[in-house]
């Protein structure tokens, strides 16, 4: 039996489990198993956590199994996990991650969602580049997150534009690790709509780095302010793109908790 967490932010959701508890476990075929949103528990991705005083680890598995560097939203709803007892209003936690240590600022909270400024780090320099993919060329910007990017601005594609060359994009060959897809259309320059095909997952309603990058993207080439609002379908997020870094400030939730009752696969 494991016990584990459900949280989400704007409907980009995780499941977390200690990593205590699954000491020898198969995590890849663990994630692929919990986050089956039809036999399992349902969710984006796995996140396999462990905390020592004010800093805390964690490693992100993809619904498919598969690894990732790091996760906007995934770190704040960690931080929500860990904070939500804690009486400081504006505690702070440091939570590290394959792309480096994040560090984590609740600002409030309403009802059982509590809003976080999180220091996401310094993107790489974005670039451009044109990618012939499923039946067309995209003219895309590509830049490192903490995790691989490729964001395609202009208008937002129809149904199955988006999801013939989200998922070409996803695996490549310009990607060989793969990559996060973002469509984002510069509506007004403090003000950015997106889609996402996330690694590893496909469609998500939303993401952390997905949203950063893609306000670096559309603020290098498509006229946005460098401190905008980020909407994708699950909601809204500023985002800033400072000299220091990009920082990301939206909410997450803690859903419930449960207990796996299946025997977890092992190495």
């Amino acid at each position: 039996m494991l016990t584990f967490t459900k949280a989400h932010a704007y409907g980009n959701d995780f499941l977390y489990v200690e990593r205590s508890a699954v000491l020898g476990a198969s995590l890849d075929l663990l994630a692929r198993e919990m986050c089956d949103r039809h036999s399992g528990v349902g969710a984006d991705g796995l996140i396999v956590y462990a905390r020592v005083g004010g800093v805390a680890a964690m490693r992100l598995f993809n619904a498919d199994g598969s690894t990732a560097e790091v996760s906007g939203n995934g770190v704040r709803a960690l931080a929500a996990i860990l904070l939500q007892h804690d009486k400081d209003a504006h505690a702070t936690i440091a939570i590290e991650t394959a792309a480096g240590t994040k560090q984590v600022e609740r600002l409030g909270a309403n009802g059982s969602r509590q809003t976080f400024r999180t220091a996401m780090g310094v993107p790489s320099t974005p670039e451009r580049l044109s990618i012939n993919v499923g039946g067309e060329v995209v003219d895309s910007v590509v830049l490192n997150m903490g995790n691989p990017q490729c964001i395609i601005l202009g208008p937002l594609p129809d149904e199955a534009r988006f999801m013939r060359v989200g998922a070409a994009l996803e695996r490549h060959s310009r990607f060989p690790e793969g990559t996060n897809v973002e469509f984002a259309y510069v509506e007004s320059p403090t003000r950015v709509r997106i889609r996402i095909w996330e690694r590893g997952v496909g469609p998500t309603l939303s993401s952390g780095t997905g949203s950063c990058a893609s306000l670096v993207a559309a603020a290098a080439f498509g006229g946005a302010s460098r401190d905008a609002e980020v909407i994708a379908p699950g909601g809204s997020q500023r985002i800033e793109w400072r000299d220091d870094g990009v920082y990301l400030t939206g909410w997450a939730e803690v859903i419930c908790q449960g207990e796996w009752l299946r025997h977890f696969p092992r190495t």
